[in-house]
C-alpha cells in the first residue's frame, strides 16, 4: 500500500509520517493520503481508521463523479483534476475521494493527482493546519491546474479559426478533433464539481470556517467559468469542423470541375484522332502528305475554340 501522511499538534508543528502510525497519539490533524485502491488500503479504511463499510466502498470505488454527501459531522467528497498519468480521452481526468471530520482527512486516488503535490507543499509550510483549510486547497489547486489547459484548447481553437485553409483542411481537422473531444471530456467532470464545491460550502459542519468556505465557492466559481468556457469551445469546434467540411466540399468541386473542363477539352481531339486511327481504307485525305499535318492544325484549333470559350464564361481561373 503507497501513500503518505502529516500530522499537526497542537502547537501547529508539521510531522511527516507513516502510514502505519498516522493515527497514533492525540494530534490536532491528520492527513492520511492513499495512492491505491486495493485489498490492503480497503483494510487500513475499515480496520485501522475504523471507516463504516459505505465509506471506504466510496473512497474505493472503481468509478466515481464529482459529488459532495454529508454523513453526521462529515464530508465525503469526490472531486476530478489533472494528472500526468495516462488516461483514456472518455475518461481525461483522475479522480480524487476525500473523506473529512475534525481533525482527520483521508484522501484517496488511483492516478496521480498533479494538484496532490501542489497541496503537500501547503501543508509542509503551515498553510493548511485544519480539514476545512485542507480541502480548500485541494479545491482551488485543482482548478488553479486545470484552468491552463482549458485556456490551451480555446488557443488552439483560435488558432484553427484564423487559418482556415483549403490547403490545411486534413491538419485543421485533426486539431479541430482532439480539441473538441478534451472540451466534452473535461465539461462532463467540471459541471457537476461545481456543484459539489458549492454543496460542500454550504454544509453545517463546524469544521469548515468562514474563509474556507470563501475559497471553496471561489473554486466552484472557476469551476463554472471553465465550464461555460468548454461549453463555448465545443460549440465553435462544432461549427470550425462543418467550416472545413464546407472547405474541403468546395476544393473537391472545384477540382472536379478542372477535371471535367480538361476532358471536354481532349474529348473532341480524342474522336478526331480515333477517326483517323481506323485501320481502314477511304479515309478522306489519308493518302494526302500533308494529311498529318492538317489534321494535327485542326486538333489545335478545336482545342483552342474550347479553352477560348471556357475562358469567356470564366469556367477557368475561377477560384471555387
Amino acid at each position: 500500500m503507497s501513500g503518505f501522511a502529516y500530522r499537526v499538534d497542537g502547537a501547529g508543528k508539521v510531522t511527516k509520517t507513516d502510514i502505519k502510525q498516522a493515527l497514533d497519539g492525540a494530534d490536532r490533524f491528520v492527513w492520511v493520503h492513499l495512492s491505491t485502491n486495493n485489498e490492503h488500503a480497503q483494510d487500513w479504511l475499515a480496520n485501522i481508521a475504523k471507516l463504516d463499510d459505505y465509506l471506504v466502498e466510496a473512497l474505493t470505488a472503481s468509478e466515481t463523479r464529482p459529488r459532495c454527501e454529508q454523513f453526521d459531522d462529515g464530508a465525503l467528497l469526490n472531486l476530478r483534476g489533472r494528472s500526468e498519468d495516462h488516461l483514456s480521452t472518455s475518461d481525461p481526468l483522475a479522480s480524487i475521494r476525500i473523506w473529512a471530520v475534525d481533525g482527520r482527512v483521508f484522501s484517496v486516488s488511483r492516478k496521480q493527482l498533479t494538484a496532490v503535490d501542489t497541496v503537500v507543499k501547503c501543508v509542509e509550510q503551515g498553510r493548511a493546519l485544519d480539514p476545512g483549510d485542507l480541502i480548500a486547497e485541494f479545491a482551488s489547486a485543482i482548478t488553479s491546474d486545470l484552468d491552463p489547459d482549458v485556456a490551451e484548447l480555446g488557443d488552439d481553437l483560435d488558432e484553427c479559426e484564423s487559418g482556415l485553409d483549403a490547403d490545411r483542411v486534413f491538419e485543421l481537422r485533426r486539431t479541430v478533433t482532439r480539441v473538441r473531444v478534451q472540451a466534452i471530456g473535461y465539461r462532463r467532470f467540471l459541471a457537476p464539481q461545481r456543484s459539489a464545491l458549492e454543496k460542500l460550502a454550504t454544509l453545517p459542519v463546524g469544521w469548515l470556517r468562514d474563509d474556507d468556505r470563501l475559497h471553496l465557492v471561489a473554486a466552484a466559481d472557476r469551476a463554472a467559468r471553465m465550464a461555460e468556457e468548454l461549453e463555448s469551445i465545443r460549440e465553435r469546434a462544432a461549427l470550425t469542423h462543418e467550416a472545413l467540411t464546407d472547405l474541403r466540399a468546395e476544393q473537391i468541386d472545384s477540382r472536379a470541375l478542372i477535371i471535367s473542363i480538361v476532358a471536354m477539352v481532349f474529348l473532341p481531339l480524342t474522336f478526331v484522332t480515333g477517326l483517323y486511327g481506323m485501320n481502314v481504307k477511304g479515309l478522306p485525305y489519308a493518302e494526302e502528305p500533308w494529311a498529318f499535318d492538317a489534321i494535327c492544325g485542326a486538333c489545335a484549333v478545336i482545342g483552342g475554340g474550347i479553352t477560348a470559350y471556357f475562358l469567356s464564361r470564366h469556367w477557368i481561373g475561377r477560384r471555387a
